[in-house]
């Protein structure tokens, strides 16, 4: 679970990202990722809209999302703001294709130019 200082809670703050940040679309989900020029600690928000499905496969989505960015909080450099919005074919996908998307779409941010590497987190995979 995500502590309360590593969610983005207020609209202005997702419509900030989702306008002026970097997106990265995948298959089945789509990142917004910027960094926060105030320098706190990272933080995400999601947005999983009906059409992905009822509120029971929304949710469903929405917890994955959420258990992923948990695993992968430690290798995501401090300051940064990530939205992940969830497609419609979000609701089908396994759970390892959908960390592994996560994940993607945080190091293809991390490795633009003028990023400094930070070593990926451990995959819960692999336990």
């Amino acid at each position: 679970m995500l502590a309360g200082a590593n969610r983005i809670t207020s609209g202005d703050d997702y419509k900030m990202v989702v306008r002026r940040g970097v997106r990265v679309v995948g298959p089945h989900l789509v990142a917004y990722l910027r960094r926060n020029p105030d320098g706190e600690p990272v933080r995400f928000g999601f947005i999983v809209a009906k059409n992905v499905g009822n509120a029971v496969r929304r949710n469903r989505v929405r917890r994955r999302l959420k258990a992923a960015s948990f695993s992968l909080l430690p290798s995501v450099r401090p300051g940064t703001d990530v939205v992940i919005r969830a497609l419609p074919s979000a609701n089908d996908v396994s759970w390892p294709e959908l960390y592994s998307e996560v994940e993607g779409a945080l190091a293809k941010y991390q490795r633009q130019p003028g990023t400094p590497r930070i070593d990926p987190a451990p995959n819960p995979m692999n336990r």
